[in-house]
């Protein structure tokens, strides 16, 4: 009886630390100094809508939220966010979330957040108008194509270079693309990913590249016949691209976030995160 107690001790206690991961409730009293808000004693995170999974989990489905509402706590970046939020002194309660499309997000011009997170890799061209934090998670390419078609048996990258691919306009994936597959045709380009996994679906496009994480969901629930030929990395075995959150150019806040991104990174807590709400996006072939 007393073994049993014990590990039921030490089971409440996992899931304890897992849940303050996942809420930053156990956030210190009050905020940071010198890392200011757009709202005195609230911190607002932006992200797009829909916030779909591995990223975001849970929720009521709502007008404001359609698929997963980010303030759960629940997917890996709302996890993070709320974590990082822990470490600037937010608890649960004062973090407020806000929609913003995709490609606002690091528009040039002022923000009404303090920071997105939504999958937005850094670039050069997008750090010269916003503020990007160290990376959260760094993070590799791949391409989800249908079963059983011509291109699913393709195993190196030179293989993809005649077929058509598309990806989500204004993302890395699309860039990839261009500069490391280098088709023979246009790459087919769509204002949502929503829209390009469409076009994958109904075979107007052969292959779809995306995210890791991103392409597990596709398969898993937008593409029922559609599978991860592979993913890329580049020459030295190093990830393709890395998600940082996105601040206002200049804004001083993105030092508290590089340290509090730091902090988690150090104490192992991105890690957890990952394979709490990652664990899938692993296994999937290198292409080279």
């Amino acid at each position: 009886m007393r073994t049993k107690i014990l590990l039921l001790a030490g089971s409440v206690a996992l899931l304890a630390a897992l849940g303050g991961l996942a809420t930053g409730d156990h956030a210190a009293a009050r905020p940071l100094a010198n890392c200011p808000t757009v709202s005195s004693g609230q911190l607002t995170i932006g992200t797009d809508n829909p916030a779909y999974p591995p990223w975001y989990a849970g929720g009521t489905h709502t007008s404001k939220w359609k698929i997963n509402d980010p303030s759960t706590g629940k997917g890996y970046e709302s996890a993070v966010a709320y974590a990082i939020a822990g470490k600037l002194g937010y608890s649960k309660s004062k973090v407020k979330w806000v929609y913003v499309p995709f490609n606002k997000a690091f528009a040039p011009g002022p923000k009404s957040f303090d920071f997105d997170i939504n999958q937005i890799s850094y670039t050069p061209a997008r750090a010269k108008v916003v503020s990007f934090s160290v990376s959260y998670y760094d993070v590799n390419q791949a391409i989800v194509v249908n079963k059983g078609t011509k291109i699913a048996s393709v195993r190196s990258v030179k293989g993809l270079r005649p077929y058509h691919l598309g990806a989500e306009l204004g993302t890395t994936s699309y860039q990839f693309i261009k500069d490391r597959i280098k088709p023979s045709q246009t790459p087919a380009v769509y204002n949502s990913n929503a829209a390009a996994v469409l076009a994958l679906k109904n075979k107007q496009i052969d292959g779809l590249v995306v995210d890791l994480p991103t392409a597990f969901y596709v398969t898993a629930v937008q593409v029922p016949n559609g599978k991860i030929l592979g993913q890329f990395e580049n020459a030295a075995g190093t990830t393709t691209d890395r998600f940082g959150v996105v601040l206002q150019k200049g804004n001083p806040l993105t030092a508290c976030v590089n340290n509090a991104i730091g902090s988690l990174r150090k104490n192992g807590t991105l890690k957890k995160l990952q394979r709490l709400w990652l664990a899938k996006a692993t296994g999937a072939p290198i292409l080279k």
